[in-house]
């Protein structure tokens, strides 16, 4: 691989890397939200979709760590 199609690639993970921490990040927000609230509601509607919330973003955050690793392949 080329120089230049490997930097856009260098470029491309390092944006990846940065929206999987932002994921991360609304991901602790939304679990905190879930841990705090009364256990009636984590047993009720909010909270199946608080979780149904975290799972989702837990599984866009494997994926980033996924795309990341192929690009780290294809540039090695």
């Amino acid at each position: 691989m080329n120089i230049d199609r490997r930097k856009r690639l260098v470029k491309i993970s390092d944006a990846i890397a940065e929206l999987s921490s932002d994921i991360e990040g609304i991901m602790e927000e939304e679990q905190e939200y879930y841990d705090n609230m009364p256990e009636s509601f984590q047993n009720g509607e909010k909270g199946d979709l608080a979780q149904t919330a975290i799972d989702a973003l837990q599984s866009a955050q494997d994926n980033c760590d996924e795309i990341i690793g192929s690009i780290e392949e294809a540039t090695a």
